[in-house]
C-alpha cells in the first residue's frame, strides 16, 4: 500500500474517533447507563417541607427505553408498597444546543406533566432543578443521580422552600440492574 493511502486511511480512523468523542463528550449519551430493566427501591417521604419524619417504602421496576434514535428516553417506573402503588413515566429529552437534559415526570393518573427538572451531567452526577408548588407555595426542586455504573444508579430528590440555602430530601431512589432471564 502506498505511503498516501496509509495516511488517509490515518486521517479517516483520527477523524471518525474525534466525531465519536465530539458526541460522547457532548451529553448526548449520558442517559445511556439507564437503558434496560432495573429493580427499583424507593423511599417516599410521606409530607414533605412539613417536619415529618415518616417514609414510605416501595420497590418494583423501572425500564428505561431509547427514543427518538437515542437523542431522547423513556422510563417507566412501577412500584407499590404498604402506602400503595406509584406509576409513572419519565421522558428524558435532550437539547444539544444548551447541552442540558429535561427530565418530565408524568404520573399514571394525572394526564399531565411535571414540569421539568434541567440539567446537565459533570463527573459522573447528575444535577437538574425547577421551581414548582406545593401547597400552594413556590418551592425548588434538585434532582440528582449519582452512584452511577453499568450494575446500579442512585436518584434523589429534593426540595428547598427558602430559595436553595437548605434542601430536604423527600424521594430516594436505589436502582439495580435486572438480571436477565
Amino acid at each position: 500500500m502506498n505511503a498516501f493511502v496509509q495516511r488517509m486511511r490515518f486521517v479517516a480512523s483520527a477523524c471518525g474517533i474525534w466525531a465519536a468523542i465530539a458526541v460522547a463528550a457532548d451529553g448526548q449519551r449520558d442517559f445511556d447507563f439507564a437503558i434496560g430493566t432495573w429493580k427499583t427501591q424507593v423511599k417516599r417521604l410521606v409530607r414533605p417541607l412539613t417536619g415529618s419524619t415518616t417514609w414510605a417504602d416501595y420497590e418494583g421496576t423501572t425500564v428505561t427505553r431509547k427514543v427518538l434514535d437515542g437523542r431522547a428516553n423513556l422510563a417507566e417506573l412501577k412500584i407499590a408498597g404498604p402506602a400503595g402503588r406509584i406509576e409513572g413515566v419519565s421522558l428524558r429529552l435532550y437539547n444539544p444546543e444548551a447541552r442540558q437534559w429535561s427530565l418530565n415526570f408524568a404520573p399514571v393518573g394525572s394526564g399531565t406533566l411535571s414540569p421539568p427538572t434541567i440539567g446537565e451531567f459533570r463527573n459522573g452526577r447528575g444535577e437538574f432543578y425547577a421551581q414548582e408548588t406545593l401547597g400552594g407555595r413556590a418551592i425548588l426542586v434538585r434532582f440528582v443521580i449519582s452512584g452511577i455504573s453499568a450494575d446500579s444508579a442512585r436518584y434523589e430528590q429534593a426540595f428547598s422552600d427558602d430559595g436553595g440555602k437548605t434542601w430536604e430530601v423527600n424521594w430516594i431512589a436505589t436502582d439495580m440492574r435486572a438480571k436477565e432471564s
